[in-house]
């Protein structure tokens, strides 16, 4: 099998529906020797951030020394992002080897879902690479989410809001209670509390299982100031660190990061030195990632962003409200056609000069027109629709002058999608 055939046998498995449940996962994890066992494992749920507070522990740990796994969803570019050890991406040709093992032991045997191999292959590769830990986040939900076969060393728990609620209910609680099913007995527990109505959810599963709750705002703080981050320890110490990751919510995402390394020190120690070291290399593209363009000689800055949810939409109207300043805004639009952003982006568009719309892939992304047909009359003046979303960027970048902002957002697979041109195009002129 070479790098391209793993890749296509992968991919078919994208055809499967969403299956929620742990037995598929814990069976064929089982029949493999349980590689999860000899893992540390922090285990992280919730509906925006999981992917910022992982790369912030990745960073944070891996400046410590500790030798530090990262499986993360979805990827941008390649499948390979999916895992990574430190700052190196799987290689392929442990990809290939590892999905070839699996093509020929699933010989004769129920087929799994994508996400399910994905995180069987990350487990087997931790495993085999002896890393001293391992960042996991849940695809979706938490309960019946793949990632759930693991005993994890650490909870944590980010902000809760609508999204997937199809599969994981249409009420905050609910919701609430499926992300609060990766609580594991005595198990330490970081969570952000935000959403009023989640956290008695939380805070009961905590008191059932025993598992001690560390909660933003009681008792841990974090906020982001002119100078980077503003942290207040358990103890009540205040620490000051530099921040690489943009947006007003990553003063959220970063605390909860801190606070599960610092409940962690017995396990991982890290010193002030190389907390402060690591927070100032995170990096996690394509969430609120600026890009600056050279066009006729000039620079045009391109802001990449995956919300693809109606908190992530806020959060980015809010960054966008605080800062970048900008000329005009352009923006560049595509969301999923199982999304209801209606209202958060109503509010985005109260920002917007003129805006593209398009589209990320043919199958599951919205429909541009209809998108385009749902504006009030007096946005459809300034919106236009645009296939493929490559066109869109260069309408968009023909159209921007110096001093304009760029901002594409609406779905992660949009800015997967432009991502790449992008970079080329950076690279191109040096």
């Amino acid at each position: 099998m070479t790098y391209q055939e793993a890749c296509a046998w992968l991919a078919q498995h994208q055809f499967f529906k969403i299956k929620l449940g742990l037995e598929t996962t814990r069976k064929l994890l089982h029949e493999l020797g349980n590689p999860q066992d000899a893992l540390k494992i922090i285990h992280i749920a919730g509906t925006n951030g999981k992917g910022s507070v992982g790369a912030t522990l990745l960073a944070c740990l891996s400046q410590g020394g500790f030798r530090t796994g990262f499986y993360s969803s979805p990827h941008l570019h390649s499948v390979r992002e999916r895992f990574r050890i430190d700052t190196q991406w799987i290689a392929k040709e442990d990809f290939t080897r590892l999905i070839q093992r699996l093509a020929d032991f699933l010989q004769g045997r129920p087929q799994p879902t994508y996400f399910e191999l994905t995180t069987i292959l990350a487990l087997l590769w931790f495993a085999e690479q002896r890393v001293d830990a391992v960042i996991l986040e849940t695809g979706m939900g938490g309960r019946l989410d793949a990632t759930n076969v693991v005993t994890p060393v650490m909870t944590i728990i980010t902000d809760i809001s609508r999204d997937h609620e199809q599969y994981l209910g249409n009420t905050i609680e609910a919701i609430a209670a499926e992300k609060a099913g990766i609580i594991k007995p005595q198990t330490p527990v970081v969570f952000s509390g935000r959403e009023p109505v989640a956290l008695p959810v939380i805070a009961q599963v905590c008191r059932q299982q025993q598992s001690p709750l560390s909660l933003l705002g009681r008792d841990f703080r974090s906020q982001i100031t002119k100078n980077g981050l503003e942290y207040t320890d358990r103890n009540g110490s205040a620490h000051s660190y530099p921040l690489a990751l943009a947006g007003a919510h990553q003063g959220i995402n970063t605390g909860l990061a801190l606070a599960a390394l610092e409940l962690l020190s017995p396990v991982f120690p890290l010193n002030q030195d190389q907390i402060r070291a690591g927070l100032a290399q995170v990096h996690w593209p394509g969430r609120m990632e600026l890009v600056p363009v050279l066009k006729n000689g000039k620079t045009v800055q391109i802001l990449l962003d995956g919300a693809h949810n109606q908190a992530g939409v806020t959060q980015l109207y809010h960054s966008l409200l605080a800062g970048y300043p900008r000329r005009r805004l352009l923006l560049v639009w595509g969301n999923m056609a199982d999304k209801a952003m209606a209202p958060a982006f109503a509010q985005l568009l109260t920002l917007t000069d003129l805006l593209i719309l398009t589209r990320a892939e043919s199958e599951r992304s919205a429909d541009p027109a209809i998108i385009w047909e749902q504006l009030p009359p007096a946005v459809r003046n300034k919106a236009r629709c645009l296939q493929p979303a490559e066109a869109a960027l260069e309408e968009a970048l023909a159209l921007a002058d110096e001093g304009d902002l760029v901002c594409v957002a609406g779905s992660l697979y949009l800015v997967g999608k432009i991502r790449p041109l992008l970079v080329r195009r950076t690279t191109n002129h040096g």
